[in-house]
């Protein structure tokens, strides 16, 4: 038989030693699986190992989860092909006129992109590669340009079909269409306040987005004809969407259409070959495996906590606070804002959103409110120093003279954006439920 430990003890060591290998910089997939197994031994005996495969098998069976390798692959190969890059052609074009029109034209671009891509870094390292210079060209200020990159890319987590929906809707148990419909207001709503902050700023001050030169911009003809240009992939984001929306499809045939229509608008663009197809291919395996292993390691970490009597502490822990259930809710969206600085989005959901979820309910609120709550929440953990990842990936991709603490700064206005929406999302929750309602009754 194992060793008996107080759940407080071992709450604060179980934590704490993920903590520590954590910041020694070891991957978050193998920290969770391998501390679990450690405290199983320590914990149990040789019946308390099959916790592993009874954790693991209901995951390796869910067909909800097979969406992930297909959404990734559909936005490698839209990459592949160039999309990105056209489409932020156009709508600079379009928009480049104006004050500010650039980084506003990357924050629409990200908006868009974000419902073909659902996958963070891809985003912010794309339109690092390609807005960044193009506005540091234009005499644009440094921080307002790299904080409409970093938080446009950002929306991916939130707009449909966003990876992370899909594995919370499995966790928590709910719908992943319910939850995708509930995100797409906050989602636009977020994309919204982006773009009237940066047009503001510049309007205020014109030296910080100056519009491009007139001989640059383009007449109404030519507007028209690169609108045309983008038809293919809007039309298949479109497509996906009414799929869903429209009940016709569960989200892993809406993500089916989404990646044969990936290889159309490929096809489209003459950029259909092998090469494009194994790159895209090499990419989602790394993707969807860093994504499936964490899972695996985080579920067997949370399981062994709430089978040790975790999901009763945490319970009974939150309700000593004395602080009703509002303040309790306000404290789990503290408390995913101090994870979402140091541990990365997936693992935080599988080892927070297992406890919180039933403390949720038996507070009354609406799982799916608070499911979408969670994901604008995450967006901030992109954004948040020391360990936001967008930080980061900017960071690989802009010029070296911009110092870190640049990058930082720039992400700092757009990180209170998202805290007012998180906000405005608590305070007013049929922003989130109102569209399900209407769809589903």
């Amino acid at each position: 038989m194992g060793l008996e430990i107080e759940i407080g003890w071992l709450t604060l060591i179980m934590f704490g030693s993920l903590l520590a290998l954590l910041m020694a910089g070891l991957p978050l997939a193998f920290v969770t699986g391998g501390l679990a197994i450690v405290f199983l031994f320590i914990l149990g005996d040789g019946d308390t190992l099959n916790i592993v495969p009874s954790r693991i098998f209901p995951l390796m069976t869910d067909y909800q989860l097979s969406a992930i390798p297909l959404f990734i692959f559909m936005a490698a190969m839209l990459e592949r092909a160039g999309i990105i890059k056209d489409m932020f052609d156009v709508i600079y074009k379009l928009l480049g006129g104006l004050k500010g029109g650039l980084a506003t034209a990357t924050i629409i671009a990200s908006t868009i992109l974000a419902a073909m891509v659902g996958v963070i870094g891809a985003a912010v390292v794309t339109m690092g590669i390609i807005a960044l210079p193009a506005m540091l060209e234009r005499k644009y200020d440094p921080r307002i340009a790299m904080g409409s990159i970093m938080a446009g890319g950002t929306l991916g987590i939130l707009i449909p079909p966003s990876i992370l929906a899909i594995i919370y809707a499995v966790v928590a148990e709910q719908s992943v269409g319910e939850l995708f419909i509930g995100a797409v207001f906050p989602g636009l709503m977020l994309s919204g306040m982006y773009v009237a902050y940066v047009t503001i700023r510049c309007y205020i001050n014109p030296e910080l987005g100056p519009p491009i030169p007139v001989e640059e911009r383009i007449n109404f003809r030519q507007k028209m004809a690169l609108l045309r240009k983008m038809g293919a992939p809007i039309i298949l984001i479109m497509v996906v969407f009414a799929a869903l929306f429209s009940g016709a499809a569960t989200p892993v045939e809406a993500a089916g259409i989404g990646t044969f229509g990936s290889f159309v608008v490929a096809a489209l663009h003459g950029q259909l070959d092998w090469r494009t197809i194994r790159e895209a291919s090499i990419t989602t395996l790394k993707a969807s495996s860093m994504v499936i292993w964490i899972m695996f390691g985080a579920t067997i970490f949370v399981g062994l906590y709430v089978l040790e009597g975790g999901q009763q502490f945490v319970t009974s822990a939150l309700d000593a606070t004395g602080l009703g259930k509002w303040g309790i809710l306000i404290l789990m969206m503290l408390i995913l804002i101090v994870l979402g600085m140091f541990l990365d989005w997936v693992g935080i959901l599988l080892l927070a959103v297992p406890i919180f979820v039933p403390i949720v309910k038996s507070l009354g609120f609406d799982p799916l409110w608070f499911g979408v709550l969670y994901l604008v929440n995450m967006q901030m953990s992109f954004l948040s120093p020391p360990f936001g990842y967008a930080l980061f990936y900017l960071r690989g991709v802009a010029p070296p003279e911009i110092p870190m603490s640049e990058i930082f700064k720039a992400a700092l206005p757009f990180l209170g954006i998202q805290l007012l929406a998180l906000i405005i999302c608590m305070i007013f929750p049929e922003i989130i439920l109102w569209l399900p309602r209407m769809i589903y009754g």
